[in-house]
C-alpha cells in the first residue's frame, strides 16, 4: 500500500511540474496580447475621418509608436508669406516607452508644405509654431526642419516635439488654428477627428 501511495505522489508531482513549465508567464501573455492589438490597429484603415493610423514597436528606441500618417489639411491660398496656392498636410505620433499603450512619453507634430512658390520657404526665424485650441493659445516653440526639396515644387517638412498633455488639448478641441511664422491655417473637422482617434488609441 505504501508503494502505491508513493507512485501516485510522484506522478502528481510530474504532472504539476509539466503544467508549470508549459504555462507562459503573465508578462509573456501581456506582451503577446499587446502585439496582436498593435497588428490589428496597423491594419485599421481609419474611420470616417479618412486618416491612416498605424501602431508599431520600435526595437531600436524601445518604444511603441502610434502614428497618424500624412493627412491633407488644405490646398489653397493661405494668409502669410505664400503668394501661390499651397498644400498643407499634418501628421502626428505618440511615443510610448516599451511595449505598452498606458503611458505616452511625448508627442510629435509634423507639417508638410507643398507649393510652386518654391522661393517662399520658412527660414529659421519663421518656424515658431503657435496653436490656438478653442480659446487657449499655445506657443510650442521653433519647429525643426526635417526635409526640404526645391525641384518642380517646393516641399518642406517641419516637426516639433511637444508634451502629451499639450497634444491632448489639441486633439480634444473643437476648433484648432495653426500659425507657423507668417503662415496661418485652420485644421478641418476630419483632421481634428483623426487626432482625436489617435489619442483614443492610448490609455493614458
Amino acid at each position: 500500500m505504501k508503494k502505491i501511495v508513493l507512485v501516485l505522489t510522484c506522478g502528481l508531482g510530474v504532472v504539476f511540474q509539466t503544467a508549470a513549465h508549459s504555462a507562459p508567464p503573465s508578462s509573456t501573455i501581456f506582451t503577446k496580447a499587446l502585439l496582436e492589438s498593435l497588428v490589428a490597429q496597423k491594419r485599421d484603415p481609419g474611420s470616417q475621418h479618412g486618416g491612416r493610423i498605424e501602431s508599431n514597436y520600435d526595437g531600436f528606441n524601445h518604444e511603441t509608436v502610434v502614428a497618424l500618417r500624412k493627412m491633407r489639411v488644405t490646398c489653397a491660398k493661405m494668409d502669410g508669406n505664400f503668394k501661390k496656392d499651397v498644400c498643407v498636410n499634418v501628421a502626428a505620433s505618440l511615443h510610448c516607452p516599451g511595449i505598452q499603450l498606458d503611458h505616452v512619453r511625448y508627442a510629435t507634430l509634423q507639417l508638410l508644405f507643398e507649393t510652386e512658390d518654391w522661393d517662399q520657404r520658412h527660414p529659421i526665424d519663421q518656424r515658431n509654431l503657435t496653436v490656438v485650441a478653442d480659446e487657449e493659445t499655445m506657443r510650442l516653440g521653433r519647429m525643426e526642419l526635417v526635409s526640404q526639396s526645391v525641384d518642380t515644387r517646393m516641399t518642406e517638412m517641419l516637426q516639433v516635439t511637444i508634451p502629451y498633455p499639450t497634444f491632448k488639448k489639441i486633439a480634444l478641441a473643437e476648433v484648432v488654428e495653426v500659425q507657423v511664422g507668417r503662415s496661418t491655417f485652420e485644421l478641418r473637422e476630419k483632421n481634428i477627428a483623426a487626432l482625436r482617434d489617435l489619442n483614443n488609441r492610448v490609455k493614458f
